[in-house]
């Protein structure tokens, strides 16, 4: 018999219980893309969304962040973007209280906050994302040569739409892989859809939903003990194996040019425990694994062009590689 969870765990699965709820009063459906979302948050990572427009992106992250006692900022990747927009620099302004000698003060960007919306990051080019990979991995800013901590809890959360390619510039291979997942929004259901539809077009202004109406639900000092919580959480060595094995085997497959490197087992494993932690176990099993396997490792991989030029997807790759690892028996 499996041993029953410990009565913090009980709490937190309830605590995360509410935060679903709350959340879903905005976000129409979607309950695996939700889930997914509190699993980056849970482990502590960044989560990069992908869906064509309309599908509910941005309204998610302003949900989550109106759910969280953390301070939310919103920064629009332009082409026209510079990184000192994003990170902050130095000003001279000599009346200033908070000038050094020289007159001169630091001016903080939007990255300092707790959540920070990265929309159509895409849309950016290099330089700009770049500006973001101190800040995801580190949670520091480097202004003038001075290393700026950033409050915890921290989390980027990006949106590009996968399909439009004029006027967008592909993620890099290094900026891609410190996002913990990659979550693909799809179109609703037909029964969400027409809630949706519902909830719109009924005695309101615009076609956005509102998020003003959602209550806080947790502090950043509960948030914070949560993410401990779940870093906490009972991982066999087998497990653990097992989760490396799928890793590994992503570098020699036939058709994947480039698999995942270490910070994938890193961040499966980092994942496993937050879908265990939303299950309401303080354990974790092969099936957490593979849960979080396709969004951990899916924008890790590079695909041999001839797969490519075939229409095959990262994700059916993947599949075929968890299929082909024999998991452990309880």
């Amino acid at each position: 018999a499996r041993p029953a969870a410990a009565p913090e765990t009980n709490k937190s699965f309830e605590s995360l219980q509410h935060l679903r709820a709350e959340i879903s009063r905005a976000v129409v459906g979607q309950h695996d893309v939700i889930d997914q979302v509190l699993a980056c948050l849970l482990a502590g990572g960044h989560v990069l969304l992908e869906g064509v427009p309309g599908l509910g992106k941005t309204l998610l992250v302003r949900a989550l962040a109106k759910t969280l006692d953390g301070d939310f900022s919103r920064c629009q990747f332009t082409p026209d973007l510079m990184p000192s927009d994003i990170t902050g620099h130095a000003m001279f302004d000599s009346e200033a209280a908070d000038a050094d000698a020289d007159g001169f003060r630091i001016r903080k960007g939007p990255v300092f906050c707790n959540f920070l919306l990265a929309d159509e990051i895409n849309r950016a080019p290099a330089k700009t994302q770049a500006a973001l990979l101190e800040v995801m991995q580190e949670r520091q800013v480097t202004i003038e040569g001075t290393a700026h901590k950033l409050a915890a809890p921290f989390m980027v959360l990006a949106t590009q739409n996968p399909i439009e390619l004029e006027g967008t510039y592909p993620l890099p291979e290094a900026q891609l892989d410190r996002f913990l997942l990659n979550v693909r929004i799809d179109y609703p259901l037909a029964d969400n859809e027409e809630k949706l539809v519902r909830q719109v077009a009924d005695g309101a202004l615009g076609d956005s939903l509102p998020v003003e109406h959602l209550n806080v639900v947790l502090s950043n000092d509960q948030l914070t003990s949560l993410q401990q919580a779940t870093a906490n959480l009972r991982l066999d060595d087998a497990v653990l194996q097992y989760a490396v094995s799928i890793v590994r085997k992503t570098r020699q497959w036939p058709g994947l040019r480039v698999g995942a490197g270490p910070r994938g087992s890193i961040g499966l494993v980092r994942a496993a425990r937050a879908w265990a932690m939303l299950a309401g176990r303080d354990f974790v099993i092969p099936d957490d694994v593979k849960s979080a396997a396709l969004p951990v490792l899916r924008h890790r991989l590079q695909l041999t062009p001839e797969l490519e030029m075939d229409g095959t997807s990262t994700d059916l790759v993947l599949q075929q590689i968890i299929d082909a690892t024999e998991a452990p028996r309880q």
